[in-house]
């Protein structure tokens, strides 16, 4: 492999937006083609971005020799398919969250990265940013005491109007917790540090597609260690993350939306049990740059990827035990 990664997007998903700037901002990486449906729609926005190749089918993009990795932001439901076939391609995948549905999706998956000796990581810009390296940090310091409970949230409004928006369609995945409660959920099995919860409590409103607009959950660690999650698509928006231990609580105001994106700092406030009060910072930093950084360190330098399957098989088991236990009204044993 060259000195660079020449990287190539499967789709003309909104959210690559925020991803394109960070591949051409490293310095390591640069962005060579883009695939949509159509040639016509795929040469469009390959113009308005300054994307030298277009390609009017996935299977062009994937066939290109001069693409190194593929960012993969197709809808939810497509992801497993076209992540192993990049694979197949010989292609490295920064695959987008949640990375599948199933477990047996996640296995193939696995495996086929294993067959064809390629990298694949689910995308969490957050997990690469220097706060959250600085959160786990201070856990792992001492500085909050014995860890205790983990709250989390993250919600937006989307209206009931906008029935074909793809967060509101079942057959792609759509759903309030696989779109923004899987952020609180990933983060207190990554701060908990006892691997995926023992048991989950889960409690939805479903939406008039069919699928939850909002979803509560309680999570129990091994270690004793309560995680609460909130995520919806219904309220006004709101994030954050408090991280609560015997000797103190740490309050992240923006713990996952994109910190860093607008180039400012990001704060962090922490009091200790005996009242003091600390306000800890964070230099700016763009967490989708620290996340193509992560890739390059891993095809460039050989570093090992921060987002393991495993650590993906634990988010994975967590939401479908919240599914199951809101759809039944029990407490569900992982």
């Amino acid at each position: 492999m060259a000195d660079k990664l020449r990287w190539g997007i499967l789709s003309t998903a909104a959210i690559n937006d925020w991803v394109i700037g960070p591949m051409r901002q490293t310095g390591r990486s640069e962005l060579v083609a883009v695939a949509s449906r159509t040639t016509k729609g795929a040469q469009s926005y390959a113009d308005k971005w300054g994307i030298p190749r277009a390609y009017g089918d996935y299977e062009g993009l994937l066939a290109d020799p001069d693409v190194d990795v593929i960012y993969n932001p197709l809808p939810n439901s497509m992801h497993c398919e076209w992540t192993i076939k990049a694979a197949a391609a010989g292609k490295h995948v920064l695959c987008e969250k949640p990375i599948v549905l199933t477990p047996e999706e996640l296995d193939r998956m696995e495996a086929a990265a294993a067959e064809y000796n390629v990298t694949v990581f689910e995308a969490w810009a957050y997990l690469h940013h220097p706060q959250m390296n600085r959160v786990r940090a201070l856990i792992d310091a001492g500085r909050l005491g014995d860890l205790q409970l983990i709250t989390g949230c993250h919600a937006f409004y989307l209206p009931p109007e906008d029935r074909h928006n793809i967060r509101l369609n079942p057959a792609l995945g759509g759903g309030g917790l696989w779109d923004v409660g899987i952020y609180p959920v990933s983060q207190s099995i990554l701060l908990a540090g006892a691997g995926a919860p023992v048991e989950v409590w889960g409690c939805q409103i479903t939406g008039e597609t069919g699928v939850d607009v909002a979803m509560s959950g309680q999570l129990r660690f091994s270690n004793g260690v309560i995680g609460h999650i909130w995520g919806g698509m219904r309220t006004a928006q709101r994030y954050g993350l408090e991280v609560v231990g015997s000797g103190g609580t740490l309050v992240i105001p923006n713990p996952s939306i994109r910190p860093g994106t607008e180039n400012e700092d990001q704060s962090m406030f922490l009091t200790t049990s005996d009242g003091r009060e600390e306000t800890i910072v964070t230099p700016a930093k763009d967490a989708y740059q620290t996340e193509i950084e992560t890739m390059e360190s891993c095809l460039l330098d050989g570093a090992a990827p921060k987002m393991t399957f495993e650590m993906s098989r634990r988010i994975l088991r967590t939401v479908l035990a919240l599914y199951e236990s809101a759809e039944t009204g029990k407490l569900v044993a992982l």
